[in-house]
Formats: C-alpha cells, sequence, structure tokens
C-alpha cells in the first residue's frame, strides 16, 4: 500500500514538475556582448555605501576592484564638502574609473527564488536574467531545475566565467528529477541524492514525501554538505510541517507553507471544506488564504514554542510574500504598469485564468477571497518580522513567471513587502543581500561590500532607503519645482564578478524582446474576457 501511495505522489509532483516547465528547456542565453570588464583595477567615486551588516550609510567612499575582487573601501570626504583628490585611491592609465558621485551602492541582490524561465510562460533565460541583472539581481538559486540539472549547470558554468548575461546561479534539483522510478524507500533516496550531488547540484528542492524517504533524503543531503528548499505541498504537509522537517535536517522554507500547520494548536489538519478538490486551483488557494486564521495566536506558547525551535536550528524562512499579493489584491498585480512594456505576449497569457495552468486559478476571485488574504498576510507578515527580530534569517525571493509577477520587478516588490512587514529599510537590504548570501553558504563571497569579497554591486542615483521604488525598472514617480512629472532612479549600474552592466541598457534590450514579439503577434495586452481592438490578438491560453 505505501508503495502503491508512493507511486500516486510520484505522479503528482510529476505533474508540478511540468507545471514549473521542468521537461522542455527554454532558449538558452546567447554570448556576452554587454557589460564591461572585469578590468585590471576598477574604481567606483564617490558612492555613499550602504552595506549590509546594519550600518548606516556612509560617504562619500571610493571602491577600488581588482579583477574581480574588491581591493580597497576609503572614505575620501564629507557630505557637502569637495572632495580632495590627494585623498583617494590612484587610477592607472589603463585602469577604469567609474564616476558615481551622489549615487548610492550596495551589495548585489540575491533572489532565493529564481526559476529560470519557464517554455510555458515564453520566458526565455535572455529575457529573465537581463530583467534580472537590470534590477541588481547578481545571484539567484534556481529552486527546481526547472531546465534540467544540466542545463542549468551549463549556465552556472558561464556565468562564472562571465561568457553570458546572467547572474551567479545555484542550482537546487527537484527531489527525484530524473529518476526512473518513484522513490518509495529510503535507500532510494539516499542513492537518489548521492547521484545529485555527484552530477554538481548546490542542493535539492522538496515538495515533500513520505516521511522515512523524506528523512533519509535530508539526512544525506547534509552529511554531503548541500543545502535544501522545502514547499510544503498540502498532499504531505499533514505528515511533515515546517517545523518537522527543519528538524529532519531541511535549511530552508519556501513560500509559507507549513509553517501555519505547524503552529496548530487545536488541530493536526486545516478545515477543508467537502467539496475541496486539491487538483482545483481555485480550491487550493481560496482555502490557503484561510490558513493563518487556524494557527496559533501570536504570542501565544505554541507561537512562540515553534519560532523558538526554528530559529535555534539556524532555519531559513523565505517568505516570497510578492507571488501571492494578487490574491489579496489582484487588480494591483494585474495591472502593475511594466506589464504593458515587459511582458512577453506568451507569458501575459499564461497568467490568465484557466483550469488547467498552475497559478492561474482566477475563475471567480472577489472580494471574500482577497478579505480573508489581507488577514492572511496580516498574520503572516507578524510570524517573519517577529522571527526576524528575535534572530532569526529571512531572506528575500521573487518565485516570478507565475500569478503576474515579473522577473526583476517582483523582486523589487518583494522587498516593499519586507517593509511593509516591519522591516526597517537596512534590514530589508540585509535581507536582500547577507541573509541571502549566509543562506547559500556564501557570505565570505557575496552579501555585504568589504575587503576580498566578490565585487557584486547595486548602484542607482536615488536613495533605496528614501524610496524602494527608484529601484524599479520603471523607477518612481517625481513631481519636480516645475510642476512637472519625471521618472527618478531605476539601477543605474549593476555590477556581477567585476563585470559592469548599464542596467538600463540591459532592460532596454528586454523591452525591444518584447515589442518583437508583440509584432510579430499583433497582440496587445488586454484584460481577461475584454475583446482586444479590431486586427489584434490577445488572452486566451497557449
Amino acid at each position: 500500500m505505501t508503495r502503491f501511495y508512493n507511486r500516486i505522489l510520484f505522479i503528482f509532483y510529476f505533474s508540478i514538475c511540468i507545471f514549473h516547465s521542468l521537461i522542455a528547456q527554454v532558449e538558452k542565453a546567447p554570448p556576452r556582448k554587454e557589460g564591461d570588464g572585469p578590468y585590471g583595477k576598477l574604481i567606483i567615486r564617490g558612492v555613499t555605501l550602504i552595506n549590509s551588516t546594519g550600518a548606516p550609510p556612509v560617504g562619500p567612499m571610493d571602491i577600488v576592484v581588482e579583477k574581480n575582487r574588491i581591493t580597497q573601501i576609503k572614505q575620501v570626504g564629507y557630505p557637502g564638502v569637495p572632495i580632495d583628490a590627494k585623498n583617494r585611491p590612484k587610477a592607472g592609465s589603463e585602469d577604469k574609473e567609474l564616476n558615481c558621485e551622489g549615487m548610492y551602492l550596495m551589495p548585489g541582490f540575491v533572489d532565493m527564488h529564481g526559476h529560470i524561465g519557464g517554455q510555458a510562460q515564453g520566458a526565455n533565460a535572455e529575457y529573465v536574467f537581463k530583467l534580472w541583472l537590470g534590477h541588481g539581481i547578481t545571484t539567484i538559486r534556481d529552486p527546481s531545475c526547472g531546465n534540467g540539472l544540466d542545463w542549468v549547470l551549463e549556465h552556472r558554468t558561464k556565468s562564472e566565467r562571465n561568457e553570458i548575461v546572467a547572474p551567479r546561479i545555484k542550482a537546487y534539483t527537484v527531489f527525484g528529477q530524473g529518476a526512473k522510478e518513484p522513490i518509495s524507500t529510503p535507500e532510494q533516496a539516499r542513492a537518489w541524492v548521492q547521484q545529485n550531488a555527484k552530477r554538481g547540484a548546490d542542493g535539492i528542492k522538496f515538495f515533500g514525501a513520505e516521511p522515512t524517504v523524506f528523512r533519509a533524503a535530508l539526512e544525506e543531503n547534509k552529511k554531503l554538505g548541500l543545502r535544501s528548499a522545502c514547499h510544503h505541498a498540502q498532499l504531505e504537509v499533514a505528515r511533515m510541517n515546517a517545523l518537522a522537517t527543519a528538524k529532519a535536517g531541511l535549511t530552508s522554507l519556501e513560500h509559507w507553507y507549513g509553517l501555519p500547520e505547524a503552529l496548530f494548536d487545536n488541530k493536526t489538519v486545516q478545515n477543508y471544506p467537502a467539496t475541496y478538490n486539491y487538483n482545483n486551483e481555485q480550491n487550493r488557494f481560496e482555502e490557503a488564504g484561510n490558513l493563518w486564521q487556524q494557527a496559533a495566536k501570536p504570542g501565544s506558547d505554541r507561537w512562540n514554542k515553534v519560532m523558538g525551535e526554528l530559529i535555534a536550528l539556524d532555519f531559513t524562512l523565505d517568505p516570497t510574500f510578492n507571488i501571492y499579493e494578487a490574491n489579496r489584491e489582484l487588480m494591483l498585480a494585474r495591472r502593475a504598469e511594466w506589464h504593458d512594456e515587459y511582458t512577453m505576449p506568451s507569458l501575459w497569457r499564461f497568467y490568465g485564468p484557466s483550469r488547467m495552468s498552475h497559478g492561474s486559478y482566477w475563475h471567480s476571485w472577489g472580494t471574500e477571497q482577497e478579505v480573508a488574504w489581507k488577514k492572511n498576510y496580516q498574520l503572516w507578515m507578524e510570524f517573519i518580522n517577529e522571527y526576524k527580530n528575535r534572530g532569526g534569517r529571512v531572506t528575500a525571493g521573487s518565485d516570478s513567471g507565475f500569478i503576474y509577477q515579473l522577473y526583476g520587478f517582483a523582486y523589487i516588490r518583494e522587498l516593499e513587502l519586507l517593509r511593509e512587514a516591519g522591516f526597517h529599510p537596512l534590514e530589508v537590504i540585509r535581507a536582500a543581500t547577507l541573509k541571502g548570501a549566509e543562506a547559500l553558504g556564501m557570505a565570505d563571497q557575496i552579501g555585504s561590500v568589504e575587503v576580498g569579497k566578490l565585487a557584486d554591486f547595486v548602484i542607482v542615483d536615488q536613495n533605496p532607503l528614501a524610496n524602494l521604488k527608484v529601484l524599479y525598472g520603471t523607477g518612481a514617480i517625481h513631481l519636480n519645482e516645475k510642476n512637472e512629472v519625471e521618472r527618478v532612479g531605476g539601477v543605474t549600474y549593476t555590477v556581477k564578478d567585476g563585470v559592469v552592466y548599464d542596467a538600463k541598457k540591459l532592460l532596454a534590450d528586454v523591452r525591444k524582446l518584447v515589442a518583437d514579439a508583440k509584432q510579430k503577434e499583433n497582440f496587445e495586452i488586454t484584460q481577461p474576457g475584454v475583446t482586444p481592438k479590431p486586427g489584434k490578438v490577445s488572452g486566451g491560453k497557449n
């Protein structure tokens, strides 16, 4: 009976793989044509440094990079006072100087939940990578390796060599990917984990498994020194919730599934209505909106016990607030202004209502569902903020390509939502940088601007601590003294591994890709159920 059930689970998780485009690969990234460097010596002049260590902003600073490593960070003056050139690092005739006076510099952003496109979405590698780098994202964790592990490892290597325009990549294979038969025993689980490590994966992404299988896989993965992530799917969460998997060796929780279940104090299973069917996405997401209200209340014994145990286990929470925001405000996500110029026609169709596509569950989504999700968010955010305050690690991840969330833009929205949850802007930057680096085991290489670390930077001409919206590729709205509306901000430069990218040029490339696709299809974006203009095409599913 157990083997039969595991086979059913295998088929189900295989279907999840299809949802996440794990079968067909997207078009590979072309050879790098953009970006300058790395240089023998690069000096970035006059920035205000917003580091991720908890330190307040400081500047003006000159930052010296030799090839791809930071070799000097020097204060060169005081605000409002002309900089004395005698006190600055000297540049040779062949060195590169980047004048960034008045700009703000942060460590490169880490997206802890970055699927590299998807065939169903029509989002190829070049499109996705440029959207990420255009928003300052210099490292991503691919949770599932949706284009196959070999494909992801090829791009990981090319990115390490700066042969393609791409962030640094960490590959977390979905558990069981490539297995010829269902993994139904601890021995099979250990063998698969060993093979996964030999192939070069950085970790494993789980959706759930039979407990003895799950524990064996986590134990073996930890023994090999690799990390893990889990989206605790409802089909398995009742047997192993977030606390159980953390105790078994899981290193990070994706989204929030499994956390309310760990907080149940008067039940063991969520209140499923009799008509519930997990394959009905409207049912799945609608009832998920009621989960946090079924959990132990903030400040209760159960709340404190679970939180304390997770923190003691050095467990990482990667909430991905943005990917569910449409649940509490569908129109907000659906009408985001960047869709007009940055969303591919195929991706727009993928987002639309469907009974078959994952994350396209807008069968009948209205006021009642949104109100429930607003309450969900209040409790969820309270837990995440308190977790951070008590010393727990919280990171920033986007899970873009689903539910009207667009690569790059959704990551900046995630930063805004961390701010809404109660994070100070400096804590937001830390979650987006150093905490992500810690979770990946890379804090000695990235995540902060320190001598000896890799040269990964985000440089913007506006102060993101005053307004995180200046990090969006579309910029922030500003009314100047002439009563004229203008756009300010947008990342100016993204530096990854010592290579300097013009972030606005990367986003211009994306706009061109989208415009060409629209012209080819004679496509215009229209809202669900709205007829396009005569001669135009829109809506429907792929």
